[in-house]
């Protein structure tokens, strides 16, 4: 069976704390590979911003999109929380946002692709330009 599934996800921290910079940010990417692997899922394409994360996802038909990014979002943030919040004073395990936002992607990937690609740059030049105001 051949399938074509692929969704545009924005997933924010808790809060929309700026809290995706320096060590965090280095590990977030391969703890939320590592996830997507165990359940087959594949993470096309990810871009980190200092407040969200943009990801192209490819889910499995044997699974639901809900389930796809519901169980990402929780195993990711037990990964995060052990490996490098684990000596920091936080309680309970939250460490994302209980929405996210999705969209399929269908035959136009590469605009979505490009979008995800661009996005970085786009907010850079916009708080550049607060600034010099």
């Amino acid at each position: 069976m051949r399938w074509d599934r692929k969704y545009h996800v924005v997933i924010i921290p808790k809060y929309r704390k700026r809290n995706l910079y320096g060590k965090l940010r280095k590990h977030v990417g391969e703890l939320l590979r590592e996830v997507c692997r165990q359940r087959g899922i594949d993470l096309l394409l990810g871009h980190l911003m200092p407040d969200h994360i943009h990801m192209c996802l490819s889910i499995p038909l044997k699974h639901s999109v809900a389930f796809g990014i519901g169980f990402t979002k929780n195993k990711n943030a037990v990964r995060i929380h052990r490996q490098i919040l684990a000596n920091k004073r936080v309680t309970g395990l939250h460490f994302w946002s209980r929405g996210y936002c999705v969209s399929t992607v269908g035959l136009d990937e590469e605009t979505i692709r490009k979008y995800i690609r661009e996005r970085e740059a786009r907010e850079k030049r916009q708080r550049e330009l607060q600034f010099e105001s």
